[in-house]
């Protein structure tokens, strides 16, 4: 049976590789018959005209035959000129006097002869060239070229050719706008039968069947007709060279102008709106999502009036954001450094939602008083992964509440699953993704759109550093799909990257706009540390807050900011909290013979390989209970009773996971599959 199934196989390929050369063939002798049958037309034309001489010439009746024949040859050459109506004018011209041509011959030959020294030698100059003519058409209709619409819109031939080819007919394209760098057009699908979803699907085999470079067209969809979409065609190929950094686009405007990121594959400038949302950017190492990314970013960015820069990067420390850090407020590159700033960050933006408030504001908006918080996160899962697990679901909440507060956070990785991006956060975040690896690190990088448009980050690799898709609030529909190109910087002469030569130009330029130059709001002065250690408020007696009245309720928030201080040193918490007291409050000491204060017991304290069993152990319960699925919730009574702490939890899941002890991760569901009974493997442990 098995060797029947094969040699069934090698049978269908056997046929369909012969099927397929069959069709190559014949169609291959078609087109070589076409080409020959001007020729043998014109060989039978000369052997009728001679054999007509043999038959009708005698000297009494040649001047009625050649009346005759004659009205034969008008009658045929009216049938020609009327049944090629179909035709272009060039058409009908060449097909009624090729047939007049003939007729005229042909009765010059009936009434001489065909051994006339004339005749003969005018049929076979005028016989090659009809047939060199008749050749010439047969090869532009084998090419299309004399189709309609090839000269007055090369956007309809074109694509209309390459969506018949890839199996999408009844399709038609019409030039909107047409540039040195582009072409921008509308299709009409065929309506009840395709939708621009389909389109998108088919523009592979739409470039094959034109053909055009992979990633030429790109399709968005029509948001006033379904059975429409929107075509742009361009050159990837001039996205294969580095584009120096021309300047920032807009020194001295607000953060809610657009910034210029680099160029888009149709050479039209990038211009995003940072304003109002968080952005995730991911890319595999070397695909310039620092220097491409970051450096683009906030190079715009530090040459804007109202906003401030707090970064972070505990993996590289000073290597990527280094040479900025004059034009950056806060620049932290430990955890304890991090862990405040984020602690800080998150302290005010209730008084500053509240201040928006005051102003009868939803929303952070230019000119309200307040300076804009761009927070940027380089190798942002080992900053998550320094957090405790309330400093975690702080930051989380803090993601929701900033960007109305007047702040977005950019958070910058390699690769965006959920064992480095928290799912909660991932879906907030508009995408921005350089090349990548696989499709399945795409997955996470693009958002649903980009990828039902086709994005494929993936063919980029590392190869082409600095190319990248951007779906984010203010960039068109149309582009989200379509490659870009960001500056690069410390290009020599030679067009090669010089690692010195970037980090000198980032220095120069972020020595021209520093940070200490810069009005900010008090709140922004307060939380910042600059280069150099100089205080703030030593330099900028400027006030953008509103002097106001004594206010019980923003007292009140002040108290609460220095209980959040005071509670970073707190190691345990407050044995007794109905005991209050103040700053200035007398501490009397124990009378005597009053016992002393009992605190809680502490927390169980474990080994290592306690806390794997007691994991386990878990994990193994929730399997014999019936679970086959869970989360981290799931585990709460660990933490609760033992000295195990949530983030500890997380990374052993992930360990549990990778093993293959436990059966990965559901992103949907956000719950860890349990196929099996988790245990320890001897090779596991």
């Amino acid at each position: 049976m098995p060797g029947r199934t094969a040699g069934g196989r090698e049978l269908a390929t056997a046929t369909i590789e012969e099927s397929s050369m069959s069709k190559v063939a014949a169609k291959g002798v078609s087109k070589l018959l076409t080409l020959a049958t001007p020729w043998v037309v014109g060989v039978f034309g000369f052997g009728l005209a001679a054999a007509l001489y043999f038959i009708l010439y005698s000297p009494e009746a040649i001047g009625a035959w050649s009346s005759v024949v004659t009205v034969c040859v008008l009658i045929l050459t009216g049938v020609t000129y009327g049944t090629s109506h179909a035709r272009g004018p060039w058409g009908r011209a060449h097909t009624t006097a090729s047939t007049f041509l003939a007729g005229a011959w042909t009765v010059a030959v009936v009434n001489l002869g065909p051994g006339h020294p004339v005749l003969w030698r005018l049929g076979v100059l005028g016989g090659i060239t009809m047939a060199l003519s008749w050749n010439i058409r047969s090869v532009i209709r084998m090419k299309g070229w004399d189709e309609p619409g090839t000269v007055s819109d090369p956007l309809s031939f074109l694509f209309g050719r390459g969506a018949e080819r890839a199996g999408m007919k009844e399709v038609e394209a019409r030039t909107i706008k047409a540039t040195a760098h582009k072409v921008t057009g509308e299709v009409q699908l065929e309506q009840g039968r395709h939708t621009a979803d389909d389109l998108q699907k088919k523009v592979a085999y739409i470039e094959s069947g034109i053909p055009l470079p992979p990633g030429s067209i790109t399709t968005a969809i029509d948001p006033d007709d379904a059975s429409k979409a929107k075509v742009t065609i361009s050159d990837p190929r001039v996205m294969k060279h580095p584009i120096i950094w021309p300047g920032p686009s807009r020194p001295g405007l607000s953060i809610a102008d657009p910034i210029r990121l680099g160029l888009w594959q149709d050479l039209d400038e990038i211009e995003y709106v940072i304003v109002g949302h968080h952005l995730q950017v991911m890319g595999q190492t070397g695909a310039g999502k620092s220097i491409g990314g970051a450096w683009n970013f906030l190079a715009e960015v530090v040459t804007r009036y109202d906003v401030a820069v707090f970064a972070a990067d505990i993996t590289k420390g000073d290597q990527t954001l280094g040479p900025m850090r004059e034009a950056l407020h806060r620049f932290e590159t430990t955890k304890a450094g991090v862990k405040a700033m984020l602690a800080d960050l998150q302290a005010q933006i209730k008084p500053r939602t509240n201040y928006l408030a005051s102003k009868g504001l939803q929303k952070w908006v230019k000119g309200c008083g307040l300076t804009y918080w761009i927070v940027w996160l380089e190798e942002f899962p080992d900053i998550f992964d320094a957090l405790t697990d309330s400093e975690q679901e702080k930051f989380l909440s803090m993601l929701k509440a900033i960007r109305s507060a007047g702040g977005t956070i950019v958070m910058s990785l390699q690769r965006s699953d959920y064992s480095q991006m928290p799912t909660l956060a991932r879906g907030q975040l508009a995408k921005m993704c350089f090349g990548v690896d696989s499709p399945a690190d795409a997955s996470f990088g693009l958002s649903e759109r980009q990828q039902d448009a086709g994005a494929r980050p993936e063919l980029w690799t590392n190869a082409q550093p600095g190319m990248a898709y951007l779906d984010a609030p203010s960039i068109p529909d149309e582009r989200i799909a379509m490659p870009l190109r960001t500056f690069a910087w410390g290009i020599t002469a030679r067009g090669a990257f010089d690692d010195e030569a970037a980090n000198a130009a980032m220095r120069e330029h972020a020595a021209r706009w520093p940070a200490a130059a810069k009005k900010v709001d008090p709140t922004t002065a307060r939380l910042s540390l600059l280069a150099g250690g100089t205080h703030p408020l030593a330099t900028w007696p400027v006030e953008l807050e509103e002097p106001r009245e004594a206010d019980p309720e923003q007292d009140e928030d002040d108290d609460e900011d220095v209980r959040n201080v005071a509670a970073e040193y707190l190691a345990t918490d407050d044995p007794d909290p109905d005991v209050i007291g103040d700053l200035d409050d007398e501490i009397p000491d124990l009378n005597e013979g009053e016992p002393p204060l009992t605190f809680a017991p502490p927390e169980q304290s474990m080994t290592p390989q306690q806390r794997g069993e007691a994991l386990m152990a878990r994990l193994q319960e929730l399997w014999d209970d019936g679970a086959r699925d869970f989360s981290s919730g799931d585990l709460k009574p660990l933490w609760e009773s033992t000295d195990m702490s949530r983030a500890w939890v997380q990374k052993q899941l992930k360990k549990l996971a990778a093993a293959g002890i436990l059966g990965g991760y559901d992103d949907e569901a956000q719950r860890y599959l349990m196929p099996d009974r988790p245990e320890i493997r001897e090779e596991a442990a």
